[in-house]
């Protein structure tokens, strides 16, 4: 995964830059983004997962997604922690474009580019 600026070219062109996401479906949902699918899954395993009081959960249950915490098994303390709560994430290891105005610096000749789009186009 190239991390480094966008290109500048036509806006067909998918960016170099795609990031990890997750959306944890609580009340309210959150959005979590990394560079990569095993940062997603440490910072969801850091602000989620060990975020939760450990009171809320049996100590069997605890006892396991702790073991997996402290062993930086991030992606089963995650999994342990969604068995526990019942709350949905969802996980997307790549597909997150990033769009940068450098992407957009290139003049565009008579919005060309834009008629090219599939809104111009003949039905």
């Amino acid at each position: 995964m190239d991390t480094g600026r966008a290109r500048t070219g036509p806006l067909t062109d998918v960016p170099l830059t795609t990031l990890a996401y997750a959306v944890v479906r609580g009340d309210p949902p959150a959005v979590y983004v990394a560079d990569d699918i095993d940062t997603l899954h440490h910072v969801l395993a850091l602000q989620v997962v060990a975020a939760t009081p450990g009171g809320t959960i049996s100590a069997t249950r605890r006892e396991r997604i702790r073991e997996a915490l402290l062993e930086e098994r991030w992606g089963d303390a995650v999994v342990g922690w969604i068995e526990v709560t019942d709350i949905a994430v969802d996980v997307y290891a790549t597909g997150l474009d990033v769009w940068t105005a450098d992407r957009f610096t290139e003049p565009d000749e008579a919005g060309i580019e834009l008629r090219l789009r599939p809104l111009f186009e003949r039905e």
